[in-house]
């Protein structure tokens, strides 16, 4: 429990975290993973410089948004203790599987239960029984979209929430932390979102992203992942001259797809800790065509066995085949941040008790997925993930709640101040 319950006691928080939120998420981040630029868009830049100015405003007299569309900024330390360096993420893009374009925020004042209608297309339900967390929420204010694009909470709702915190610590001086770094990424939807970061620049001993879902959970553990590539060179042939001779690329490729596991090994018939093989997209002719695969799992024998199973796959069916070639490239994408993090309990540490001093009961969990901080942490920058509040991202139906949002905000002011308390 709290070292000291006074200090949470002591503190009044005030928030302004769901304005920020709402003039944030009206400003179109998408990002763009066949551009090969960094950004990705441009559009991404729009952001960034608001928050870099809104950040000077505060007091960050560093904030600066660099050629790569990252926002760097620095809450100078206030104590006579040698306090870690501790960092402060979120990314700025929003995902491409759903429009991110003229988004229409509404806010569900003091939801009393049952399914939310989205009013800019009412086939767009968010459904109680797809969205349990909604049970927490009773007499809370529900941000959403009208429906017609995502909200954009992934991952806004934590630059807001840095935000706020940032807004809090500078107009409460009598607040003890040390320096405190601040980093606002693009491109993470695409798993580009550190490629440009400057960690020297940065100079963070430790770092969080907030960019999690329910309220009061940890995440220090990732998928590790991998993309493979398959690329199948057929044998083309005039198609009224084919018999006997043609080995068309497209339907090998389709049978392999058809030969991948029915029952497990796949996005929608995993959960907890299982991996899986998943088809990301087809491209291709006759003569030549390229399947792109996304392999996850907890642990790098597990993205080996699904390697592995790939590659047998392949085999088998190029057997009918004997004129046509294949090719796979796997590409390492980002790892467990847990083989870094167990090395510095602190950092989580710290951070739970910060959960607890925000009023809430905290949850150690997995993310199935990965966020910045899983290849920032092999960067040199122990990262785990903080809750931000967001649920059903990448998705119209997503949503926020406004007190997950404050929660999110109070649980930075507390890990700064732990930090400095435990120097």
């Amino acid at each position: 429990m709290s070292k000291d319950p006074a200090v949470t006691s002591s503190l009044k928080f005030d928030h302004d975290v769901t304005a920020r939120f709402l003039r944030y998420v009206v400003i179109d981040t998408q990002s763009d993973p066949a551009s090969p630029t960094c950004p990705s868009t441009e559009k991404q830049k729009n952001l960034g410089n608001l928050l870099a100015r809104e950040l000077r405003e505060l007091g960050v007299t560093d904030a600066h948004l660099d050629e790569h569309g990252y926002v760097y900024g620095t809450i100078l330390a206030n104590t006579d203790k040698t306090v870690p360096v501790i960092c402060f993420c979120s990314h700025m893009d929003t995902s491409p599987d759903c429009s991110g374009e003229n988004v229409k925020p509404q806010i569900v004042r003091s939801y009393q239960g049952g399914d939310i209608v989205l009013p800019g297309d009412p086939a767009q339900v968010i459904r109680v029984r797809d969205n349990p967390a909604l049970a927490d929420q009773i007499g809370n204010d529900i941000v959403t979209s009208d429906g017609t694009t995502l909200l954009g909470a992934d991952n806004k709702a934590g630059v807001a929430e840095i935000m706020d915190a940032t807004r809090f610590l500078l107009a409460h001086p009598e607040i003890k932390h040390g320096t405190i770094k601040i980093l606002f990424t693009p491109d993470e939807e695409i798993g580009r979102g550190v490629d440009k970061v400057d960690i020297k620049k940065l100079g963070a001993d430790f770092g969080y992203t907030i960019d999690g879902e329910t309220a009061g959970h940890l995440e220090d553990e990732t998928f590790s992942a991998d993309g493979a590539t398959v690329t199948i060179t057929g044998v083309s042939v005039h198609p009224g001259f084919a018999k006997g001779k043609m080995e068309h690329a497209i339907k090998i490729a389709s049978r392999i797809v058809e030969r991948l596991p029915k029952d497990t090994c796949s996005p929608e018939t995993t959960e907890d800790r299982e991996g899986f093989l998943h088809p990301v997209s087809i491209n291709g002719a006759l003569e030549q065509v390229t399947l792109a695969f996304i392999v996850r799992d907890f642990t790098e024998l597990g993205l080996h066995e699904k390697e592995a199973l790939l590659e047998s796959i392949v085999k088998d069916v190029m057997k009918d085949f004997p004129y046509s070639t294949y090719k796979i490239d796997i590409t390492p994408q980002y790892r467990n941040m847990k083989q870094v993090i167990d090395a510095h309990p602190q950092v989580v540490d710290h951070a739970l008790e910060a959960i607890r001093r925000a009023g809430l009961e905290p949850v150690r969990s997995s993310i199935r997925g990965g966020t910045d901080g899983s290849r920032l942490s092999f960067m040199g920058l122990p990262c785990p993930n903080i809750f931000a509040g967001e649920h059903a991202f990448h998705s119209r139906t997503e949503w926020v709640s406004v007190q997950d949002m404050e929660k999110a905000a109070e649980t930075i002011v507390h890990l700064a101040m732990i930090w400095e308390e435990r120097a």
